[in-house]
């Protein structure tokens, strides 16, 4: 499962569909949803985010089992630095392991000061760096600390992010090698809202794949896509969230649009974002889409 999703991801056409577990102790209604809409016969794999915002949401990598039950797709399963020590860490990969939740996306995670939990504390103990280096000893068969582990751990696939957009784009070349040296073998990015950006990069890492040793197997770039429907939606975006650049012409197109009203502000947006996610296809078929389970939408981008 994991060998071909990897295959996918190296030598063919990888769309995988990003779900977020909700406030709640089931996580079926979103399988159910998927399985209606036929959603897995339209992409290689899922992920499963880790409590996003550090907000409590069902576990991530319970979610990633789930769905690899139903579908037998490969699923990426988020952890995040923010809520685990090393101990918490390597104990949920050891369990993960058994029940084949083998591929993980290592993220550093949002502060904790954001979170809807009173009084909550971020653990924070490093930054992802220390997961993916985890993993590497996971997959050499000992611990973070040296220690043998009695058997042989199933290997253990992971995935690293990126920014799709900095004012200094070299910035991005270094931590993309930064994650490469720790063994990321994808590295998503940040949403992307035109192919000239996704180009640049490529371009970035690919260089940061020539920097590192020829022990790394090196990465492959995959590009976050977020459908955007309404104005509102471009414009925080815009405003509020570092890393992603949305066009000027995405919020004047949807700025007209909004005047015309709520049906017409819905058909550019989604026009806008279908008419990329076929541009960045055509262009780099490695692509990751979130539709903050807007499952219909993503249903309408993929056909």
């Amino acid at each position: 499962m994991f060998d071909e999703l990897i295959n996918k991801l190296k030598n063919h056409t990888y769309i995988t569909l990003e779900t977020t577990p909700a406030h709640s102790p089931v996580f079926s209604p979103i399988v159910d949803k998927i399985a209606e809409l036929g959603l897995d016969k339209l992409i290689d794999g899922f992920t499963t985010t880790d409590n996003p915002l550090a907000k409590l949401k069902y576990n991530s990598l319970f979610g990633a089992k789930l769905l690899q039950d139903r579908f037998n797709k490969p699923v990426i399963a988020t952890m995040s630095m923010r809520d685990r020590n090393k101990i918490a860490l390597q104990s949920d990969l050891l369990g993960a392991n058994e029940v084949d939740v083998r591929a993980i996306l290592a993220l550093t995670g949002d502060p904790a000061t954001i979170s809807d939990q009173p009084h909550t504390k971020g653990v924070f103990e490093a930054d992802s760096s220390m997961l993916l280096d985890i993993i590497s000893c996971f997959n050499s068969g000992i611990d973070y600390a040296g220690k043998p582990l009695s058997h042989q751990p199933k290997e253990i696939y992971p995935f690293a992010v990126v920014n799709s957009y900095a004012k200094n784009p070299k910035s991005l070349q270094k931590k993309m090698q930064k994650k490469i040296k720790h063994g990321a073998l994808g590295i998503i990015t940040q949403p992307v809202y035109d192919v000239e950006n996704a180009k640049q990069l490529l371009e970035l890492k690919e260089a940061a794949n020539k920097e590192c040793s020829s022990e790394n197997r090196g990465a492959e770039l995959i590009l976050g896509i977020f459908p955007i429907t309404k104005l509102r939606t471009a414009q925080f975006l815009s405003a509020h969230v570092p890393g992603i650049n949305v066009p000027d012409y995405w919020i004047e197109e949807l700025r007209i649009a909004h005047e015309k009203g709520a049906n017409e502000e819905y058909k550019v947006g989604f026009e806008l974002s279908k008419k990329l996610f076929d541009n960045l296809k055509a262009f780099h078929p490695k692509i990751h889409l979130m539709t903050a389970n807007q499952f219909q939408i993503a249903k309408d981008i993929l056909v």
